[in-house]
């Protein structure tokens, strides 16, 4: 089992960064359900690829366990987007 607290790749937070990112998009007009999307599928691939940077898995179980955690970050990262988002709205910009 995975501890996510330890998701540190060069020092800094997995997550912390995938939130980043998703803040970074919304430059570009990226909102609403499009941006949760893309949240999950950011948090999934860049979960998959620190997976596969400890290691090549060499059995099926070693694969789906790689999957699972990638879908468990892509599910973290836009779930609690989406809670925080609902119950602190963004606040108006001047």
């Amino acid at each position: 089992m995975k501890d996510f607290s330890t998701l540190l790749i060069g020092g800094f937070p997995l997550i912390a960064v995938i939130f980043g990112l998703v803040e970074f998009i919304k430059v570009f007009g990226l909102k609403g359900k499009w941006l949760t999307v893309f949240s999950l599928l950011l948090g999934l691939a860049l979960g998959i690829a620190y997976q596969l940077s400890l290691g090549l898995p060499v059995d099926y179980a070693g694969w789906l366990a790689v999957v699972f955690f990638g879908l468990a970050l892509g599910l973290t990262t836009s779930g609690l987007y989406d809670f925080l988002n609902s119950r602190y709205p963004p606040v108006p910009r001047v």
